[in-house]
């Protein structure tokens, strides 16, 4: 499936069952959802409201955990992270727009950890498509996406949620 085939609204109702599938099966109630800047936050936002979650939705900016920092400096937007509970010993919704590579994910990891010990973490995204450069995987997923060489896909937003495909 191509990007712009991608029925926004169906695959977010996707990772919401999913999610719902495997909160049920291990358990956890009152989970923590975060989202990461930015188009995750966006996902994050219609997953928590489908998911009538009640503990308030946090937010990452992973811009100073990034393995490409000091090639690519400072992210002109960078966003304070807001997390509005801690998360030592709390089941953790970690949201993402796309994964691709699995080194956002791994930066991530690191500032959560960086904020205490989780029970542990769900990795729910929207999109997820080939070239994993890390040995990270997501536990809900709305659509793998085929993309060509060179392509990139980006999610736009935050009203209306859109996937668009470019050439790099």
């Amino acid at each position: 499936m191509n990007a712009k085939e991608l029925d926004i609204n169906q695959t977010l109702d996707h990772v919401a069952q999913s999610l719902n599938a495997i909160l049920e099966s291990r358990n956890i109630q009152n989970p923590i959802m975060i989202g990461i800047h930015t188009g995750g936050v966006w996902v994050a936002q219609q997953l928590h409201q489908r998911l009538k979650l009640n503990e308030p939705l946090g937010t990452l900016d992973i811009s100073f955990y990034r393995d490409d920092f000091t090639r690519v400096g400072i992210n002109p937007q960078v966003q304070p992270s807001t997390l509005p509970l801690s998360v030592d010993d709390r089941h953790i919704i970690l949201v993402d727009d796309v994964l691709y590579t699995g080194r956002t994910i791994r930066a991530a990891f690191n500032e959560l950890f960086d904020y205490g010990r989780p029970a542990s973490i769900m990795l729910a995204v929207l999109v997820e498509r080939d070239g994993r450069e890390l040995p990270i995987q997501a536990d809900a997923v709305g659509q793998h996406v085929a993309l060509e060489a060179g392509e990139q896909i980006k999610l736009q937003g935050p009203e209306p949620l859109t996937l668009t495909t470019t050439q790099a």
